[in-house]
């Protein structure tokens, strides 16, 4: 009995360090959130009025074509994915992963028909595993990445886009709605068809480009991408560091659960060993009496 009791205490302290260290990793990540949740809301107007100076342009331009802004009939698509470098989630990079598997299996019967571009450690060792055919990676990003850090792989994401190499580009992340909602999102980024429609009849100017509506449009529309790209990944970041708060959260409530029914336990067997001690001094005095 006695050594079935250090046996639980022993236990006892386990899950009390365990404990100690799931609530340590949910603050830091709710500290860590907050900054992520700025700065992905921060990224969203510049992407806003991007998207609005680059549908002026198309919108307000006769004959202004863009590769970028035309479909074409699809041989080949491009996912970029969105994924952490670190467990320890939850369903984080499992739910967008699910996503993905099961759309390019419902799309494609051949890795000859699409490519992806991953970003994390946990997509690229899940899908290299499985021997998806991935082009391009990037993995070890911070917790505030800055466009310079994925400034490679939009930049060849996009490109391979314009120059022919695929003919669809999605990109796949969770989309963040609160520390305990993240929605696993794919979204076509390119071709961006609906860039140059405008359905209101406001009152526009007209203006003159230097060198040409095609110049400007020329730079303008891959930087537009790029920036939707970072954008999602902000999102992204944002939607892990609130996966990591809300799963360390529950661990340390599942901890503290632990604790208290193996304080229980303990308690009972602590209370049976004396029972059974006074029992025996009990049956000893009347053996000698």
């Amino acid at each position: 009995m006695a050594r079935s009791m250090r046996d639980i205490k022993r236990q006892i302290k386990s899950v009390q360090n365990t404990r100690q260290i799931t609530k340590a990793m949910e603050m830091v990540a709710a500290s860590k959130l907050r900054k992520a949740q700025e700065k992905a809301i921060a990224a969203r107007p510049y992407a806003e009025k991007l998207k609005e100076v680059v549908s002026s342009i198309a919108a307000g331009t006769e004959g202004v074509q863009h590769p970028m802004l035309v479909s074409r009939p699809v041989k080949k698509t491009g996912y970029l994915i969105v994924t952490s470098d670190r467990g320890l989630a939850g369903g984080y990079n499992a739910n967008i992963l699910r996503k993905v598997t099961m759309l390019i299996a419902e799309r494609h019967k051949s890795k000859d028909e699409y490519a992806l571009f991953v970003i994390g450690r946990k997509g690229r060792d899940f899908l290299r595993r499985r021997e998806y055919p991935i082009v391009q990676e990037v993995t070890e990003l911070s917790d505030a990445p800055k466009f310079a850090d994925i400034k490679s792989i939009a930049n060849s994401a996009v490109q391979q886009f314009v120059d022919g190499t695929y003919d669809e580009l999605y990109v796949c992340y969770n989309q963040f709605v609160n520390a305990i909602t993240q929605i696993p999102t794919v979204d076509r980024l390119l071709p961006m068809e609906g860039v140059g429609n405008h359905d209101h009849h406001e009152a526009t100017a007209n203006y003159e480009y230097e060198p040409s509506p095609e110049g400007v449009l020329e730079v303008l529309l891959p930087k537009y991408a790029e920036t939707l790209i970072y954008s999602a990944i902000l999102d992204g970041k944002a939607s892990e560091l609130g996966a990591k708060m809300t799963a360390m959260g529950s661990a340390t409530k599942n901890a503290s659960k632990m604790i208290g029914e193996l304080t229980l336990t303990y308690n009972r067997a602590r209370q049976a060993a004396i029972t059974q001690e006074i029992t025996e001094i009990v049956a000893g005095a009347n053996a000698q009496s």
